[in-house]
């Protein structure tokens, strides 16, 4: 019998001690990627002095996180999804330390450090789907909204945390920060090894097109997932302001760099707070009108940011924005995965992946193009009225997730036998 939402509230995330070495796990990796982009991006254009190879850097790592998302999704559902992660990280650690010895050793060449880059974004295109289906295999699904929130505070914190102290370690040599991620990473490893985590045993299935697309056609049929994913990649591809802040920081603001820290800062404060809240409180009632509010005050928040002309105001609606969008996540998160059954979450875990990094990357390239053809305020403007009509589109169009109460899947009450009904 499931706890109740009381029991549920007050139940300890740490009792669980697979989800805490997951936790400690993702710190570990996400402050070394995060310190990991910091070098690498100082390390090229040092090298190079041209703008356009920093956008090498994301190229190379979005173009195998959308091409192999379908197969590393399949992957996921036919093997051990523990095993998947260790061996992702595995790559990742050994990728680093070519990444240090190459620069330990002053032999750093712009396209080998672009192919090493290239190689970690291939593992961790077949990390992503294994990693997020493994989360409700280690805590109740009474509380997997907070262990998705205090998963999501370990990113939150990597985020803040990671590039100012790849930025310390960096005054020492690119080769001295990627050691360091190398640890961090070879740590995550081990926490994974070391992690009782039981799947039950997949059914093997030959990669056809029928099985790869299957997450596909399983969202297709479930109008609540297929509305929460949908709701994430036109709301971030519409809102995507934070591209824009060095423009606001510049022209519109008049601050310095000083300012535009703040200004990155905030959307991450507000998110790491939010989710440090939703770590310690259970959603149980009004899901979907929450989800839906959340993600209408991201939309508001982005319209304060747009049409703020004073420093202090901007931030608050920053932080506003990262923490509407907190909630929005935790919940769209807890619910595919809840909709889900377990031998299918690697797939749909594949196409999430999809829509969430064409939505970050297109987000970034559509605010840039508008603000280049209307200005950066009009562009910001436009993003946030954008994503309120999407919430009121999508309200409409999935009246079952509008009505949803609880992240779990609500299952009609059976009758008592032998009774009719009228």
């Amino acid at each position: 019998m499931p706890p109740s939402p009381a029991q549920a509230s007050t139940e300890s995330l740490r009792s669980h001690p697979a989800f805490v070495q997951f936790w400690f796990a993702r710190i570990c990796s996400g402050f070394g990627f995060q310190m990991l982009s910091v070098a690498v991006g100082w390390q090229i254009y040092a090298i190079t002095g041209r703008a356009l190879d920093l956008g090498l850097i994301g190229l190379v790592q979005f173009f195998p996180s959308v091409m192999l998302a379908l197969p590393a999704g399949h992957v996921a559902d036919q093997f051990e999804r523990r095993r998947i992660v260790m061996l992702g990280q595995i790559v990742d650690m050994l990728a680093i330390v070519a990444l240090a010895v190459i620069s330990l050793m002053h032999l750093a060449h712009e396209a080998t450090i672009l192919v090493l880059v290239f190689v970690i974004g291939v593992a961790k295109a077949f990390e992503f789907p294994a990693l997020q289906s493994m989360l409700p295999a280690l805590v109740p699904s009474s509380v997997l909204s907070r262990a998705m929130a205090a998963s999501q505070s370990a990113g939150q914190a990597a985020m803040i945390m990671g590039p100012a102290v790849g930025g310390l370690l960096y005054v020492a040599g690119a080769g001295v920060v990627y050691s360091v991620c190398a640890v961090l990473y070879l740590i995550a490893v081990l926490l994974m090894a070391r992690m009782r985590y039981e799947q039950a045993q997949p059914k093997r299935e030959p990669a056809t097109l029928k099985t790869l697309f299957a997450g596909v056609h399983f969202i297709r049929r479930r109008p609540d997932v297929l509305g929460v994913i949908s709701l994430d990649l036109f709301a971030v591809l519409l809102g995507g302001a934070t591209a824009l802040l060095p423009i606001f920081a510049k022209d519109i603001l008049h601050t310095g760099p000083w300012g535009l820290g703040l200004l990155r800062a905030a959307p991450a404060v507000g998110a790491l707070l939010m989710s440090l809240w939703l770590a310690r409180h259970t959603m149980e009632r009004r899901v979907g009108p929450i989800m839906f509010a959340s993600v209408a005050g991201f939309g508001v928040a982005t319209l304060v940011f747009a049409l703020s002309k004073v420093l202090w105001l901007s931030i608050i609606a920053l932080f506003a924005l990262g923490a509407f969008d907190m909630v929005s996540m935790v919940i769209r998160g807890a619910l595919v995965q809840l909709d889900t059954p377990d031998d299918m979450r690697g797939r749909v875990s594949a196409v999430n992946a999809i829509f969430i990094n064409t939505s970050n990357q297109l987000g970034e390239f559509e605010s840039g193009m508008l603000a280049a053809w209307l200005g950066a305020v009009n562009a910001t403007v436009i993003g946030g009225i954008g994503t309120l009509v999407v919430v009121g589109l999508w309200m409409a169009m999935f009246p079952t997730l509008r009505r949803r109460q609880s992240l779990r899947v609500e299952q009609p009450v059976p009758e008592p036998v032998g009774t009719e009904t009228i």
